[in-house]
């Protein structure tokens, strides 16, 4: 096979493609290494259409979301070949695309179609679909009035996940967290919750929790938290300022169960200061995948006994029996082909 190759002034010569079936060639070199491929479909709408292949789920370099970060995103579960919360976590993306000014090429029932035979495609049964509203590929200028016309992408993600049921330990955070308005859209601009996450790392724990500028409890960096008090409350912080996350609010929806069970006391979301909850009885992070992570430690402080608390794993269980089995109307069937 023909190829060229480019001598700079450094003496390291860059290779040249002399097409793209070369450059496909090496792509698949590549993927053909992997022993198992961890993204088994992807849809874009500059291709117009799903691909499994992985050398080919690639995105445009002039697309705006690359390098103008104007884009959002959102996910679903994919379990037991079923697709939870969809519609729910749809409404949201429309949201965040509507506060960033990304008008979708589609309806919300094309796209809720594209990703249910997305799903179907990959022949995945348990991992997670995520998705992208993009201005749109066409410069590399700051304003997206050139570009043709949005994008949406689309990528199943093939991953083992289960109940959270040992504790993590986690940091306050030192980088600082988004303004509202950028945290309660569900936007690519992820670099804040990067360098917290990377943080957290650098001084053994998970995570991190952000506290926001009056000193009240916010969010982690790709999750809400919540917090059982001494008398038995759950309480989440207020969605003013930060992510309206789909799991928590869904959490707050199945949580009455436990009051009917005298578990509970009450379900409520409200401010809480940092006093308040390094003080509290339990406390968790809430997301899709989780659906509960319990955190015994935070800040080198114990929660509680410092061990995973009772009420915690009982709110656990609850998410979960409604991924695996919950109303018809979160749990949409995968139309896999046999």
């Amino acid at each position: 096979m023909a190829s060229l190759e480019v001598e700079n002034g450094s003496g390291i010569k860059v290779h040249v493609f002399s097409s793209s079936s070369e450059l496909l060639e090496s792509l698949h070199e590549k993927w053909g290494s992997v022993k198992k491929q961890p993204y088994p479909a992807m849809y874009s709408s500059v291709y117009g259409g799903i691909t499994l292949d992985p050398a080919m789920m690639a995105i445009p370099m002039d697309d705006h979301m690359v390098h103008r970060g104007h884009g959002v995103f959102d996910t679903a579960i994919i379990l037991d070949g079923h697709l939870y919360e969809l519609d729910v976590h749809l409404d949201r993306f429309l949201r965040s695309a509507s506060k960033a000014r990304i008008s979708s090429p589609f309806p919300c029932s094309t796209l809720r179609s594209i990703l249910i035979q997305l799903a179907a495609a990959s022949k995945c049964k348990k991992g997670t679909i995520r998705y992208w509203l993009s201005a749109g590929p066409g410069n590399f200028l700051l304003s997206p009035a050139g570009c043709p016309t949005s994008a949406f992408y689309a990528v199943v993600i093939d991953e083992d996940f289960s109940q959270c049921k040992e504790g993590v330990k986690v940091i306050t955070s030192t980088i600082p967290m988004k303004s509202p308005l950028f945290a309660t859209m569900k936007n690519v601009n992820y670099l804040p919750n990067v360098l917290s996450v990377m943080e957290a790392e650098d001084q053994g724990a998970f995570a991190s929790i952000w506290i926001d500028e009056e000193g009240y409890i916010a969010e982690g960096p790709n999750v809400n938290v919540a917090f059982i008090s001494q008398d038995k409350d759950l309480i989440l912080p207020i969605f003013d300022k930060i992510l309206s996350g789909c799991t928590a609010l869904r959490l707050l929806q199945l949580a009455p169960k436990l009051i009917e069970q005298g578990r509970l006391k009450s379900v409520k979301t409200g401010n809480l200061t940092v006093e308040e909850a390094k003080g509290a009885a339990e406390m968790m992070y809430v997301g899709s995948t989780l659906p509960i992570l319990p955190i015994v430690m935070w800040d080198e402080q114990p929660i509680g006994d410092g061990k995973v608390g009772e009420l915690t794993m009982a709110l656990s269980d609850l998410l979960w029996d409604d991924m695996v089995a919950g109303p018809a109307t979160l749990r949409i069937p995968v139309p896999y082909e046999e």
